[in-house]
């Protein structure tokens, strides 16, 4: 049986399976898969754990005499497999389906393997511990799946994260599930458990920057070049996040751009500033901002942000900070001259 690292959990309330297969290059749900295997193993009384290392070249009778000895210690064992590469060898390969085929109440068996490709997930070995027992694969999660699994941590964790602040997160530990886990262990210490939107969430993570990133939008839309420059500076020094640092130059360029189109077009200038929740106290200042500036440019400076995005993933040869200079700049300069 197949299953997806979310389900494991609850496929673990019941009776043990007589075998597990956990593989994948993900560390962290690797290792916490394996953890809850090895706990629900001690609940249901496999009290004596055997490791055994193994690759295509290893002595696989160590698995056999594991498995029919008797235990020392305890009524039940639980024999842990540490496969080293993808494959196992004919003589692991005639191990584990003799495993398979005998059973044994007081054995359970669990395998941690790196990345398996599909030819090894097809072979004997592999089909008859998918007839026995579990097959879990662990991937990094992307996108929505990524998303996804932060609600779920974050929601364990006590809090209730908006969707703004869930892909601001998602962007800052992309492909490092270890370095998210470690940012949400640290919001529990700063924050109290509820609510969590985007500005709560860089204001907690990046509470001890000499430099806010607020800092930035404020100062470029209140025309302070001098002191962009400065903050932009501060927050390389500090080596702050560059995915940070365009969410927040974006989020402001998107917010004046659409209060502009509600403008030009007799929109409803209130809904807009209730999306990005801007407060009571700032609105008046937002909109004469927003007034100040033609669409032409923030639109022209919106393109250079995904300019920046392009730099950040590696994908132009651009310097990130250098792009955030010139949106910065750019806006700063257009903020600081009336509207013709």
């Amino acid at each position: 049986m197949r299953l997806d690292p979310t389900q494991l959990a609850a496929a673990l309330n019941g009776p043990p399976a007589p075998v597990y297969l956990l593989f994948g290059d993900e560390p962290l749900q690797l290792g916490e898969a394996a953890d809850a295997v090895r706990a629900a193993a001690r609940a249901h009384g496999f009290g004596e754990r055997t490791c055994l290392d193994a690759d295509a070249n290893a002595d696989w009778s160590a698995l056999d005499h594991a498995a029919a000895s008797l235990s020392l210690f305890a009524d039940r064992r639980l024999v842990e497999v540490r496969l080293a590469g993808e494959g196992v060898g004919n003589e692991g390969a005639k191990a584990l389906r003799r495993y398979c085929d005998r059973g044994a109440d007081d054995v359970l068996l669990l395998i941690i393997a790196p990345r398996l490709d599909w030819k090894t997930l097809s072979s004997k070995w592999a089909q008859a511990l998918d007839a026995a027992g579990v097959i879990v694969q662990v991937r990094q999660p992307q996108g929505r799946r990524l998303q996804d699994w932060l609600r779920g941590r974050l929601t364990r964790a006590g809090f209730q994260p908006s969707d703004e602040a869930l892909a601001l997160l998602a962007e800052r530990v992309e492909g490092n599930l270890l370095a998210a886990a470690q940012e949400i262990e640290k919001l529990g210490l700063l924050r109290e458990p509820g609510p969590l939107s985007a500005e709560a969430l860089l204001a907690s993570v990046y509470d001890s920057a000499r430099y806010d990133l607020f800092d930035l939008t404020n100062a470029a839309v209140a025309g302070d070049r001098a002191r962009v420059h400065r903050v932009l500076h501060g927050l390389q020094a500090e080596d702050m996040a560059p995915p940070l640092v365009l969410w927040v130059l974006a989020r402001e360029l998107r917010k004046l751009a659409a209060l502009g189109y509600a403008l030009a077009n007799r929109g409803d200038t209130g809904a807009v500033l209730r999306e990005y929740k801007v407060p009571d106290s700032r609105r008046s200042a937002t909109l004469a901002t927003a007034r100040r500036l033609s669409l032409t440019t923030l639109w022209e400076l919106l393109a250079r942000c995904a300019d920046a995005d392009l730099a950040i993933k590696g994908r132009s040869s651009a310097d990130p900070w250098a792009v955030f200079v010139e949106i910065a700049d750019g806006l700063a300069d257009a903020a600081s001259r009336p509207r013709s």
